[in-house]
């Protein structure tokens, strides 16, 4: 007889790092895009069924409903995430923006308006990937898109018109912090995006929950470090993005191959973008485990000295810290 699994618990041990990696490949796999409605709904049922003990489906056929249920609907609502803003498009939705925000010698409007593409795809990707227990409204939605695109567009801006104004530094110090100007506007825009979009959660806290699953409570203390967390893991992302590519790309410019195949050098670069995407998010993203977890006596003090409905003390409590 085969041993039934529980869906309860991750397939893979999120205690450590590879387990959360190998969780979290699957999970931002941009494969999952290609599954449709009928299948998606056939894997939301097995998985329910799965769970109310109706089927005796094969564990395999489970995991693989299972991993496809948790990319495509939110942990909080049960909702379908909207197809282009799920964490397996993240690399399709973000490959074209970072072509254009790597562009050589760009102009002021050409930074502008990268950097405002690269902040509205933020600010959707952080409202639909949020936790959702504290939710913004749209004019608070909307404060906190226009800070973000206004703050991003300000530091790249000057970032890079101080680097062109830097005349008396060598052209390969210019052209190492050409580089960094991205990744440094990308970073504290990103930052400060994630915690704008999700500023309720300092404010009004989010749901925790017991080791019996039941919620509690909600918690700034632990709004703080979902928060906080994702922030990490977002510039944790971007690093090897913006600067891997180019930094290969500046050793294949000097090779023979290039120099009699010029046409080939845009694929190549677009070939190393996309495997940085590919590598980075899943490695950033696993940083943290989803399902966080703090300790009571790191909370606030209406947490402390509560019991399970079992009668037994809350030593420890969990969240969604998102996405």
């Amino acid at each position: 007889m085969i041993e039934r699994i529980d869906l309860d618990k991750p397939r893979y041990d999120q205690s450590t790092y590879w387990g959360r990696l190998k969780h979290f490949s699957e999970f931002t796999n941009p494969l999952n895009l290609l599954a449709t409605n009928a299948q998606l709904e056939a894997a939301k049922q097995l998985v329910a069924e799965y769970k109310a003990g109706r089927s005796n489906a094969d564990p395999e056929e489970v995991w693989k409903a299972k991993g496809l249920v948790d990319s495509t609907f939110h942990p909080d609502t049960g909702e379908k995430i909207l197809l282009p803003f799920r964490m397996a498009s993240f690399v399709p939705t973000n490959l074209a923006i970072v072509v254009g925000m790597l562009l050589p010698n760009p102009a002021t409007a050409t930074i502008i308006f990268w950097q405002w593409v690269n902040q509205s795809v933020n600010v959707a990707f952080n409202y639909f990937n949020a936790n959702k227990t504290t939710t913004m409204n749209m004019t608070e939605t909307a404060t906190a898109y226009v800070s973000a695109v206004a703050a991003s567009c300000g530091i790249a801006v000057g970032m890079n018109e101080s680097v062109k104004r830097a005349t008396s530094l060598k052209p390969s110090t210019q052209a190492l912090l050409a580089r960094a100007v991205p990744f440094t506007a990308v970073v504290t825009a990103g930052t400060l995006n994630v915690i704008l979009m999700r500023k309720k959660e300092l404010t009004d806290g989010i749901d925790v929950m017991d080791q019996d699953g039941t919620t509690i409570g909600k918690s700034t203390v632990a709004g703080r470090h979902a928060i906080g967390q994702v922030a990490i893991s977002r510039v944790a992302t971007s690093f090897p993005i913006v600067f891997i590519p180019s930094l290969i790309m500046a050793r294949v410019d000097k090779t023979r191959f290039i120099a009699r195949n010029p046409r080939l050098r845009a694929p190549l670069n677009l070939l190393t973008i996309t495997g940085s995407l590919l590598a980075a998010l899943p490695c950033a993203v696993a940083l943290f485990p989803q399902q966080a977890s703090l300790k009571v006596e790191k909370l606030e003090d209406k947490f402390k000295g509560l019991k399970t409905k079992n009668g037994e003390p809350v030593e420890r409590v969990w969240f969604n810290r998102g996405l």
